[in-house]
């Protein structure tokens, strides 16, 4: 995987994470996005502001960049694709999988040792050493490596907090951005690990920075491994909080760090499976959700998330996680607001609400805080009514209409939906409306119903997924 000079010192490569930088005045959009692409997609160095004076290279690198997050491919500066540059994400440059360092740098030993040399205050001295541990048996549960910790002397993996210049011409830079790097196996500095100690670091909360997510991260490229572009890998670029007790390597991990040392011994010997995914062409495919996106839409399967544009020849997988930290897996219903701009996403009981890829203050909220009667436990489908601005939601057989105006429930709802919607057959388990149609799924088909909600094509699933 390859790395730009930016993350390489003395010839060892660094790998490191950053923390979302922040949102710059609407006049400095076209400047930070700039030093974005210089820094992540090797744009070149042109005298004169890039985007005036070459234009088509701006445009050629912007796609690159769009296609490699799953954007809508246009080649300018949009909202969405400003939005991604300011998530949270490594200082290195983006790859299509997973590799390891130029030269696949490999300590010669499989016993290796480590030293904490200082404490963060933000947490006990108990926390750091356990996060620690835990970081570091994410890698040997797959491999032979071994390690133990010394408190004297020189060893392997150095761990240390420090802020600002600390002393290897790669200073840290206050809170945000940065959050720690690491150098690739060699004598030396090689294998040590940094955190900015400028940053708040936890152990139990998502508010905050996960000492465990990031110093496992770390230890990767301690141990020799570079980036993956594999959504949900441990190496992925970009940070994003997951629960430390529920934590597993992904196959690409796995593949990967055994590219270098071999499997665990102790475990039987084997190449990783890949994760069950969904299949976008599967004719059986049961989507969980479906919603409209800024011109896009977005179909939910279980942890995984499609985003189709109309200029796009095939929709983008990811995780759901990568997009929305917050958000669960195997949600219930998601629909987008054209009122707010929001999109809700609803599990159970709770509705979460998000601005781009952030989650809007206050929220999850319950289900009932959107005008639903108490006696409803969860949704299966809603969609924003384009014409009339209402939201409608379904539940089991019936569905109601809200009014997003007055923020209540209007009268005379719930209502059958075989009533509203003549011809539908079954629950309707997802929903959107498009152009004036409406599209309500049961099962591997879709309904379209005209705007007079007259019924006239069933498709399959897979045929909104470019199949």
């Amino acid at each position: 995987m390859k790395t730009l000079n930016l993350c390489i010192l003395v010839s060892l490569a660094i790998g490191t994470y950053c923390s979302p930088i922040l949102q710059p005045a609407d006049t400095q959009d076209e400047d930070m996005a700039e030093m974005y692409l210089k820094r992540f997609y090797n744009l070149t160095e042109q005298s004169g502001p890039t985007f005036r004076h070459n234009v088509g290279q701006m445009s050629e690198t912007l796609s690159e960049m769009q296609k490699f997050f799953g954007l809508n491919v246009t080649g300018t500066l949009d909202s969405d694709t400003l939005q991604v540059m300011q998530k949270p994400r490594c200082g290195v440059s983006d790859v299509s999988q997973y590799s390891t360092f130029p030269g696949k740098p490999r300590w010669p030993t499989n016993k290796l040792t480590y030293r904490i040399e200082n404490y963060t205050p933000d947490l006990s001295m108990s926390e750091v050493d356990t996060a620690i541990v835990k970081a570091l048996q994410v890698w040997a549960r797959v491999t032979p490596l071994r390690f133990t910790r010394i408190y004297s002397g020189t060893a392997d993996i150095r761990i240390s907090f420090v802020r600002q210049a600390h002393g290897d011409n790669n200073p840290f830079d206050g809170p945000g951005n940065i959050l720690a790097h690491a150098y690739s196996p060699s004598q030396g500095i090689g294998g040590d690990a940094h955190f900015d100690e400028d940053e708040t670091f936890t152990v139990r909360s998502s508010n905050g920075i996960s000492l465990f997510l990031v110093a496992a991260h770390e230890f990767g490229h301690s141990l020799g491994l570079s980036h993956s572009n594999v959504n949900g890998a441990l190496m992925y670029p970009t940070y994003s909080y997951r629960n430390s007790n529920s934590f597993s390597l992904s196959w690409d991990d796995v593949r990967g760090i055994q590219s270098l040392y071999g499997s665990n011994p102790d475990v039987t010997p084997g190449d990783p499976e890949r994760p069950m995914t969904p299949d976008a062409c599967d004719p059986n495919l049961v989507l969980d959700a479906v919603t409209t996106l800024r011109g896009g839409k977005m179909f939910f399967k279980g942890r995984f998330v499609w985003r189709s544009y109309r200029q796009s020849s095939k929709p983008v997988q990811s995780l759901i996680k990568n997009l929305w930290p917050e958000v669960p897996d195997n949600i219930d219903a998601a629909y987008e607001s054209r009122k707010t701009g929001w999109v809700y996403i609803f599990k159970d009981r709770q509705v979460w609400a998000l601005s781009g890829y952030n989650l809007v203050r206050g929220y999850p909220r319950s289900l009932s805080s959107m005008g639903l009667p108490r006696t409803v436990k969860k949704i299966s489908a809603a969609l924003y009514e384009e014409h009339s601005g209402k939201t409608l939601f379904f539940a089991g057989k019936y569905y109601y209409s809200y009014d997003t105006v007055r923020q209540r429930m209007d009268k005379g709802y719930p209502k059958l939906v075989e009533e509203g919607f003549p011809g539908m057959m079954g629950q309707v388990t997802a929903a959107f409306q498009e152009r004036g149609l409406f599209f309500l799924f049961n099962g591997q088909s879709a309904f379209a119903f005209s705007s007079r909600r007259t019924l006239y094509r069933v498709l399959k699933n897979s045929y909104f997924l470019r199949c």
